[in-house]
């Protein structure tokens, strides 16, 4: 008989989980980011500009109060008209207001963000450009679920 060992379980700490879809997402995404410490990183591969000029604000203040700041997103350039000038131009104000941007030039698609390391939001919302398409994020609060996913993506390689 042979067993194999796919699976290995892991004590996890207590955590909490909560569902949002794209209209109470973005309430819940925007007071966690005003309650953020130290980090902000977030994966969207799209960039737009009805949703930036909610956002930017937002990034504004994070910087201001030396929260460190991290945009992973497609690079403008692999991307069509217009919204590869568009991308440029927005990841152009994140670098002058002191957000990190890392482009990707693979078939970057996770949507994701981990906050101070203690709150991972993932699932389908691209988060820096969503407007009106039917959309699901997990909220799951618990550092062993934010430290896991910083380290199954090797962000360490990018992100100290």
């Amino acid at each position: 008989m042979l067993i194999s060992n796919f699976f290995v379980k892991k004590q996890v700490k207590a955590f909490t989980s909560r569902l949002f879809d794209e209209k109470s997402f973005y309430s819940s995404f925007l007071s966690d980011l005003e309650d953020c410490k130290h980090e902000v990183i977030i994966e969207s591969p799209f960039i737009s500009r009805k949703r930036m000029d909610i956002l930017l604000p937002f990034f504004r203040r994070l910087v201001n109060r030396d929260v460190t700041a991290y945009v992973i997103t497609k690079d403008p350039n692999i991307l069509k008209e217009p919204l590869a000038t568009y991308s440029s131009k927005v990841i152009r104000e994140f670098e002058v207001l002191g957000v990190h941007v890392l482009a990707a030039l693979n078939h970057h698609h996770r949507k994701l963000a981990i906050l101070d390391r203690q709150v991972l939001w993932e699932g389908s919302l691209n988060i820096l450009s969503q407007t009106n398409s039917r959309e699901i994020m997990r909220r799951i609060e618990g550092e062993d679920h934010a430290k896991e996913m910083f380290e199954f993506l090797k962000l360490r390689r990018f992100i100290k």
